[in-house]
């Protein structure tokens, strides 16, 4: 038995069982990547559990690396509470891509579901051709200024960067925000 097949039994048993506790202690140890990769090979019912039992940050991110139809069977079953709650955590771009992958009666759910701002930067993404630099890009990055001082950038890092996908490379901007260079 590798160790997939022994989480998988594991996580299986725990959710038998209603260890809530023991597995979310487990699960919130794990990578986001293998999370999903469980949640595909659970029964819907389980998924819904395991999805529930997560984090809400972490559901988010393990949400995005869900097949297209896993994702359209839990946002089905999931209420509007936990469906807002979910795109409220995702990145801008992984909602793009879920939306492009639902079909149209579950896009009518989530869009009514997205604050209007919010819809707002999602049509210019979806606007873009698809494979452009614009349709596969992100907009949630750190930005810094010329005239800041180490000091000044990290507190900036610490202030925005969870609410960032992309917090390894900051980008430093003048004043006119036109591209200086990175700072990784």
């Amino acid at each position: 038995m590798d160790t997939n097949e022994f989480m998988l039994h594991s996580i299986r048993k725990l959710i038998f069982e209603g260890e809530i506790s023991a597995l979310r202690d487990i699960l919130i140890e794990m990578n986001v990547v293998d999370i999903a990769t469980i949640m595909e090979e659970l029964e819907p019912a389980d998924r819904l559990f395991v999805f529930r039992v997560l984090p809400k940050d972490l559901s988010a991110e393990v949400f995005a690396y869900l097949e297209s139809d896993t994702q359209t069977d839990l946002v089905r079953m999931i209420n509007d509470a936990e469906l807002e709650r979910l795109l409220n955590e995702m990145f801008l771009d992984d909602t793009v891509d879920l939306i492009e992958e639902m079909p149209a009666n579950v896009v009518r759910r989530l869009l009514q579901k997205i604050p209007p701002e919010k819809r707002k930067q999602i049509n210019e993404i979806m606007n873009y051709p698809d494979d452009s630099a614009g349709s596969i890009m992100t907009i949630e990055y750190i930005d810094l200024t010329e005239g800041m001082t180490v000091s000044d950038a990290l507190k900036r890092i610490r202030r925005t960067g969870l609410k960032k996908e992309t917090v390894y490379t900051c980008y430093v901007l003048d004043m006119n925000r036109k591209l200086q260079g990175v700072v990784t």
